[in-house]
């Protein structure tokens, strides 16, 4: 259940830098949600491949380290796109 609420929040996050960026938010939203869980299944494989499967704390550790890593590479990917130069002007004077 935690999960999904931090995967909602940073999918917030994400698509307002999309926006920023001048690219559509739900595109960017459903490749966080697919690195998420894509990097959270690789984790889990390579849990089970160290640990076995009788160390499910050490597995389930693993696949969110690996999920929240996911969710690094693809806002690292959003965030070497330029800024939108319309949006730059809106928001010189902030």
């Amino acid at each position: 259940m935690i999960e999904i609420i931090a995967l909602i929040f940073l999918c917030k996050h994400i698509g307002k830098l999309a926006i920023r960026k001048g690219e559509r938010p739900n595109k960017w939203k459903l490749i966080t949600i697919g690195g998420w869980f894509g990097a959270e299944l690789t984790g889990f494989i390579l849990g089970v491949m160290f640990f076995g499967t009788g160390n499910m704390v050490g597995i389930v550790l693993i696949g969110l380290i690996s999920a929240v890593g996911g969710y690094l590479i693809v806002k690292a990917q959003l965030e070497k796109m330029p800024d939108d130069l319309e949006n730059d002007i809106d928001r010189m004077g902030e």
